[in-house]
């Protein structure tokens, strides 16, 4: 099935420049760095709880707004938290809920920059002690970038870099180079010993886990080569337009050889890391190199393996089983056009890639693991075609079962939306034109809620010569409402779990019906049942992480981050995970000073305290 471009929206929300003056929030203490900053519109605000007098288009569109205001402010050591709902459970683990994301849009000289490219800020919060006390933290992650651009003498921004998702309007915008903006925001892994905190495009940044310093940037990679194994021949034209590029790439735009995705996977069953690289200038050609590296529980690496696709492709998130890595595929294409735009600094980066919906079908690629897991005669290099155009999005679980006869089912759960409706020129809303947030682009017309991300189930069906006999995919549990950001309990990875949990949209306000979502829900796979947590109204989640307990799969607890942006607050939410669909579920409820409040962060990590 293909799905049809998307034109209308359900509400027409004002646009900013015609917005009245609204009310100023409070006064932020002076020994506090910074105030937060909207990217659209910096100098106003909507702060009042009861607005009787405002269109709710209006109220929605500000709300909107105050997920993504910047927070210049960092703590000096912890801050205890206070708790204003329930209590934390004397059972709750100790450790620490790291959560990654961006914490700087605008800078002091009238530039803005994308979601994506906004500096890594990264936040603690740490749980530990007979009395459960929940103390706060959070640093910028001082990259290369954020250290030329902020002026800790003065205490003021410039954007110097472009970033891939951003144009500079007060900084140098034709010619600029600085293009891998390197801000460690996406995800936050602690394994070996070592906190890291990754982006798309560079080397994870290390941090000292206590106090959140910066140590400085880790080549996971160095002293790796000599593990090849797998992978393909190379040397057809390909290779020599690689060889042409790599040169551009890394000498003129500074882009590594190989850049890691921020996505990794954790083997639990054999307690090993999994990470992959790609090849810079597979961006730009119409093949794909993927290399994946196993590291044992001290960071030793103990295996590694390349892959080389012959197809135009771009991952963002990834899966395994107990024998293979899996693939599901998002076809791209270069657009010329926007190339020479990209180029020049006139447009983003980014500009010079479009989603490719030319097939009507969704490519997954099983790659063996291991040498002999390479099921029958099958070749790796032969996608699986998924019978549905579906851009994936985020892999909340996959795994294998074989029977008696060799024959082998994949089941692969994750969240994906419509190949129309992905714009990499508006993710988040964002137009890079006029530097504003429209909510317009996350929440379309009525009916067309299939085209937005929502959880689905992939199951593949493979004789034992590796013969495809079966592709199907669908809504998983029939659950759909938008949705995003599947967690599963960690010891399940790769393996055949029960339950999925995931961030979703209640569809309760008309005027913001699919995103921000407000919601976590509770998938249980085998039985095709559902069951809901909502917040209050202008309360919006991110994403949930599963904290484990006890033996069985959902013995544990749920964390989320609560961001009540009618008072611009945020709260550090404890769900008891089998208790979602009561009324008991919710556990606690923390407050973070108002002053820290912080804009929506993208993925965390929960780290058991050793």
């Amino acid at each position: 099935m293909q799905a049809k471009p998307l034109h209308a929206v359900p509400v027409k929300f004002p646009s900013p420049t015609k917005l009245p003056l609204l009310q100023k929030p409070p006064a932020v203490p002076e020994k506090v760095l910074s105030r937060a900053i909207s990217i659209s519109t910096p100098d106003t605000r909507v702060s009042d709880v009861s607005t009787p007098n405002l269109d709710d288009s209006l109220v929605a569109f500000w709300d909107y707004q105050f997920l993504f205001m910047s927070q210049r402010s960092e703590t000096d050591g912890s801050i205890a938290l206070r708790v204003v709902d329930g209590a934390i459970p004397v059972d709750f683990p100790s450790g620490t809920y790291f959560l990654a994301g961006p914490g700087l849009f605008s800078d002091d000289h009238g530039s803005t920059v994308h979601p994506l490219d906004g500096h890594g800020y990264l936040r603690a919060f740490a749980i530990n002690g007979p009395g459960k006390e929940v103390k706060f933290s959070a640093r910028y992650v001082k990259t290369e970038a954020q250290l030329e651009e902020h002026d800790p003498m003065t205490r003021g921004w410039r954007f110097t870099y472009r970033g891939p998702f951003s144009v500079l309007k007060g900084g140098k915008k034709v010619g600029n180079r600085k293009v891998m903006k390197n801000v460690a925001n996406t995800s936050v892994l602690k394994w070996g010993g070592r906190l890291m905190c990754l982006w798309e495009g560079g080397d994870p940044y290390e941090i000292e886990s206590g106090t959140l310093d910066t140590i400085g940037r880790l080549d996971m990679m160095e002293g790796c080569d000599s593990l090849h194994e797998g992978g393909s021949p190379g040397g057809d034209a390909w290779d020599l337009a690689a060889a042409a590029l790599k040169p551009i790439l890394h000498g003129v735009f500074k882009m590594p050889e190989k850049r890691p995705l921020s996505h990794y996977k954790i083997d639990a069953k054999r307690n090993r890391l999994l990470m992959m690289w790609c090849n810079a200038e597979d961006m730009l050609l119409p093949r794909s190199n993927f290399t994946i590296y196993e590291f044992d529980s001290k960071m030793k690496v103990v295996q590694r393996k390349e892959f080389k696709i012959p197809d135009h492709l771009m991952i963002h998130d990834w899966a395994f089983t107990d024998s293979h890595y899996v693939l599901f595929s998002n076809r791209i294409k270069l657009d010329i056009l926007g190339s020479m735009g990209a180029l020049s600094g006139l447009s983003p980066m980014i500009s010079a890639l479009s989603a490719n919906p030319s097939k009507p079908t969704s490519p997954i690629y099983l790659l063996p693991r291991f040498s002999d897991d390479v099921i029958g005669n099958r070749d790796w290099r032969v996608p699986i075609e998924v019978p549905s155009q579906l851009w994936l999005i985020h892999v909340g679980n996959a795994y294998e079962e074989r029977d008696e006869r060799g024959n082998f089912n994949i089941q692969i759960h994750a969240s994906a939306c419509s190949y129309h409706w992905f714009n990499f020129h508006k993710m988040f809303g964002y137009d890079w034109q006029s530097r504003k947030l429209d909510p317009c682009v996350m929440n379309v017309q009525q009916g067309q809620e299939e085209s937005l991300p929502h959880l689905i189930q992939v199951s593949i069906n493979l004789d034992a010569n590796g013969t495809s006999k079966n592709c199907s995919v669908e809504p998983l549990n029939q659950w759909n409402k938008p949705s995003d950001f599947p967690a599963i309990n960690p010891s399940s990875s790769g393996t055949k779990n029960t339950y999925m949990y995931a961030a979703a949209a209640s569809g309760s306000r008309s005027t913001l019906p699919h995103f921000p979502f407000d919601t976590i829900v509770k998938v249980n796979v085998p039985n095709k049942s559902t069951h809901r947590w909502s917040t209050g109204t202008r309360r919006f989640i991110g994403e949930p992480i599963f904290v484990p307990k006890g033996i069985e799969e959902d013995d544990g607890y749920l964390l989320v981050v609560e961001y009540a942006v009618s008072i611009q607050r945020c709260y550090l939410v404890i769900l008891d995970a089998k208790r979602i669909g009561e009324i008991d579920a919710l556990v606690a409820r923390l407050e973070v000073p108002k002053h820290l409040t912080f804009p929506i962060g993208f993925h965390g990590f929960w780290a058991p305290k050793e």
